[in-house]
């Protein structure tokens, strides 16, 4: 993604708020001036907020700015990938041990932050028992340590019972 930011000769302001490269606010200062600052240390005059008023300019060499508000960028489309919705799924024949496993997963995915469907997932016969199943979904909830909100109630749906959690 491209940063447009206006940079040096392309400021078109008479006064502009200075920034220096040691983030140390200058003051307001005429353009002219502003520009032969930033030319006497080597480095480009970037015109950060150009909505305000006088806009807002710092000293810093253009490469540096683009790459560090890429990696701003990056952090906030990792930071938003946070509230996945993750799925652990459980069957009406297995084993307290393959429970206790996929209760780990439930949990380490509880720790990360995102949101857990439980789903139990029934078959042919098993349909036609669904007591058993929604008695058998439960106690997989009630074995969970990790403190968790449910935000779906354990309702039948498709070939099966789903519950939504997250992280209290």
């Amino acid at each position: 993604m491209a940063i447009a930011n206006r940079i040096n000769n392309q400021i078109t302001a008479p006064e502009v708020r200075v920034i220096s490269d040691t983030e140390e606010n200058l003051g307001v200062l005429k353009l002219a001036d502003a520009l032969k600052l930033a030319k006497e240390k080597g480095l480009d005059l970037i015109e950060i907020s150009g909505g305000a008023v006088p806009p807002v300019c710092r000293i810093i060499s253009y490469d540096k700015y683009r790459y560090q508000e890429e990696k701003k960028l990056k952090k906030q489309r990792s930071n938003q990938k946070g509230g996945e919705q993750k799925q652990v799924q459980i069957s009406i024949r297995e084993a307290k041990n393959d429970l206790e496993m996929k209760i780990g997963r439930v949990q380490d995915f509880l720790a990360e932050g995102h949101q857990v469907e439980v789903y139990l997932s029934m078959r042919g016969r098993e349909l036609g028992n669904r007591d058993f199943a929604k008695k058998k979904i439960q106690e997989f909830m009630t074995m969970i340590t990790v403190p968790y909100q449910v935000l779906n109630p354990i309702n039948f749906g498709g070939r099966g019972f789903t519950t939504l959690i997250t992280k209290k």
